[in-house]
C-alpha cells in the first residue's frame, strides 16, 4: 500500500545511490564553481530507479513534499517535483490549485533543468490552460534562469492542445536571454509547435530567424531536412 513516511523515502533513495552516478551527475549537471548548478548535491540514483521507488508514495500529503522539495540533495527535489505532479494530474480542481499556487511560491528550489522540465508543462502549463496566463510572462521577465525556463517549458501544455500562441509569445520574449539553457528550450518548444503546426514555425523563423541566437535556431529546425536547415544557419 502507498505511504507517505519521508523517512522511508530518503533511506530507501541512498539505498539506490551509485558513487560512479553521483561522480558524472556532478559534472553532467554544472555543479561546480561558478557553473548553472554550483554547489547542487547528487546520490547518483538513475530516473527509472527514482520513479519506480516513488510509486509507493503517491499519497504523500503536499505539506510533506514542499518538505522534500527543500532538500539540498538533488534526488529529492526530483521525487518531490514528480509526486507533485502524479496529484496533479489526478487531483480536483481544488488540490490542482494548491499544487500550482505551491509551485510558484517554491522556484527557488526547482532549480536545474530536469526539474523544470519534468514538471513545468504538467503543473504550470496544464493549470493554465483554460486560464488567464499574465503568470508566464512575470516568469520570462524574471532574473533567474530556471523561471525563464519553466515561463517557455511550460506552453508545452499549449503546443499539445493544439495553441501555439504562448510560445511564439515567450520564444520572442525570450530572444535577448544570454543564457544557453533558455535557448535550447526556446529552440525545443518551437521545434515541437513545428511538429504540429509547420506553418508557425517557419513564420517566427521568417519574422525573428536573424535575431534568434544560433543554438536556439539550431534546436529549432532539427527536424528541417539538411538543406533546409544549412539555409537557415548561413541566414542566421
Amino acid at each position: 500500500m502507498p505511504h507517505s513516511s519521508l523517512t522511508d523515502l530518503r533511506a530507501n533513495l541512498r539505498t539506490l545511490a551509485d558513487p560512479e552516478r553521483k561522480r558524472v551527475s556532478q559534472t553532467f549537471f554544472k555543479t561546480g564553481k561558478g557553473q548553472y548548478a554550483e554547489g547542487d548535491v547528487f546520490l547518483g540514483v538513475t530516473v527509472p530507479n527514482m520513479r519506480k521507488l516513488i510509486r509507493s508514495f503517491t499519497d504523500t500529503p503536499l505539506s510533506e513534499l514542499v518538505q522534500l522539495l527543500k532538500s539540498p540533495i538533488h534526488e529529492e527535489r526530483f521525487c518531490a517535483l514528480v509526486l507533485m505532479v502524479h496529484q496533479f494530474e489526478r487531483g480536483d480542481e481544488t488540490l490542482r490549485e494548491q499544487i500550482y499556487m505551491t509551485y510558484l511560491k517554491n522556484t527557488c528550489w526547482i532549480n536545474n533543468w530536469d526539474l523544470v522540465d519534468v514538471s513545468a508543462p504538467q503543473i504550470i502549463g496544464g493549470f493554465l490552460l483554460n486560464k488567464k496566463r499574465r503568470i508566464l510572462d512575470e516568469l520570462a521577465d524574471s532574473s533567474k534562469l530556471w523561471e525563464r525556463r519553466i515561463a517557455i517549458v511550460a506552453t508545452l501544455a499549449f503546443i499539445r492542445a493544439g495553441e501555439t500562441e504562448w510560445t511564439v509569445r515567450i520564444s520572442e520574449k525570450l530572444l535577448k536571454d544570454k543564457e544557453d539553457l533558455i535557448h535550447k528550450a526556446s529552440g525545443w518548444m518551437l521545434r515541437e509547435m513545428g511538429k504540429r503546426n509547420e506553418a508557425a514555425l517557419r513564420g517566427f523563423i521568417g519574422e525573428f530567424g536573424s535575431r534568434m541566437p544560433r543554438t536556439m535556431l539550431r534546436y529549432a529546425i532539427e527536424k528541417f531536412s539538411e538543406r533546409e536547415r544549412k539555409m537557415f544557419l548561413r541566414g542566421a
